[in-house]
């Protein structure tokens, strides 16, 4: 395979918004995330109470168009220079990045970028991106396409959402005429089932996260070049990894293990991660990689997270060795728990 066609692999896997984080980007990006906005995708759960259903999440995001005609392009630039550019450009003519060029991108047809390599997911929705579809889209892209490879978790705002969309129409020799102004339109809810007895709805137990397997096995018969690898398809768009590497959307990533938190030279963490205190145990990066959002709730990562243990392990170890001296692989949890040795 050609480095154009790797290149045009990496980015559809990673075209959002990364972050998170595009964590934070997707993200923090990769990384909103946080994409989007937030760096994962929140599936909210309903609460059960009383003898009935407790009423439902919006199926959707609130129809802004009348926000839109009011909006202010400017911020929503302002809004793309700080998430979405470690994935994408949006002067004419401008070369694809992780994601598509998105200049003209109102009116023009879903996947519209030639030579652009995209999803099935979103090559199979019909139409031009409008003003509706697009607001659909930054507001959670997963659910607008299941199975994009796109994994910025989304914009929640509206005002936020509406200046994007107001800059997106900018780019463009002749933009789109202006919906009308007028008041936001809140999604309607769908129906809640009940819940019988009182109980919580079934739903809550459903998407509970799941406990994480136990780590020092798993780091036992890790392999640290199929973590390498990992990284240099999907976390390269925001991270360097070589002793003195600048920091790019994302911070340099060497000698990682044992690290404080939030502290690497020259890089601007967010407050969540500056606040979360203690170092990078084993432990720790497991839980971060597994989902960033929810162990440093506010981060701006938007990369959503990685669901494979043993791939995350990989990716630990590897971590590892990027160090003069690597930390020896714990022994048990209790081990994998424990702040390293300084190095």
């Amino acid at each position: 395979m050609d480095s154009l066609a790797v290149n045009k692999v990496v980015a559809a896997v990673l075209t959002a918004g990364i972050a998170f984080f595009l964590t934070g980007l997707i993200g923090d990006h990769l990384v909103r995330n946080e994409v989007p906005e937030k760096a994962v995708i929140a599936i909210e759960v309903p609460q059960g109470g009383g003898g009935g259903g407790a009423p439902a999440a919006p199926a959707g995001p609130d129809n802004i168009d009348g926000l839109i005609a009011t909006a202010d392009p400017a911020a929503g630039e302002a809004y793309t220079k700080k998430i979405c550019v470690a994935c994408h450009t949006f002067n004419q003519g401008g070369a694809a990045g992780v994601g598509p060029n998105l200049y003209g991108i109102l009116g023009a047809p879903h996947g519209h970028m030639e030579g652009f390599t995209y999803s099935a997911a979103l090559k199979g929705i019909k139409g031009p991106w409008t003003y509706e579809t697009l607001n659909d889209w930054l507001y959670k892209p997963a659910a607008y396409a299941p199975g994009t490879k796109m994994l910025f978790a989304g914009i929640p705002s509206n005002k936020d959402r509406a200046n994007v969309i107001a800059y997106l129409r900018s780019l463009s020799p002749s933009p789109e005429a202006l919906p009308p102004a007028g008041p936001v339109v809140p999604a309607a809810a769908p129906a809640a089932a009940p819940a019988a007895g009182g109980a919580a709805p079934a739903a809550a137990a459903a998407t509970a996260a799941p406990g994480l397997p136990p780590l020092a096995p798993l780091l036992a018969k890790a392999d640290p070049a199929k973590g390498e690898a990992y990284t240099k398809t999907i976390c390269v768009a925001c991270h360097t990894f070589t002793k003195g590497g600048a920091n790019g959307v994302g911070p340099n990533l060497y000698n990682v293990v044992g690290m404080k938190l939030g502290e690497v030279p020259g890089f601007n963490f967010s407050a969540g991660m500056k606040s979360k205190g203690g170092n990078w145990t084993f432990a720790r990066l497991n839980e971060w990689l597994y989902k960033p959002a929810a162990f440093v709730p506010g981060t701006r990562m938007i990369y959503p997270g990685l669901p494979d243990a043993q791939m995350r392990a990989n990716v630990i170890d590897y971590l590892r060795t990027l160090s003069p001296d690597p930390i020896p692989l714990p022994k048990d949890e209790a081990e994998a728990a424990a702040t390293p040795e300084p190095k």
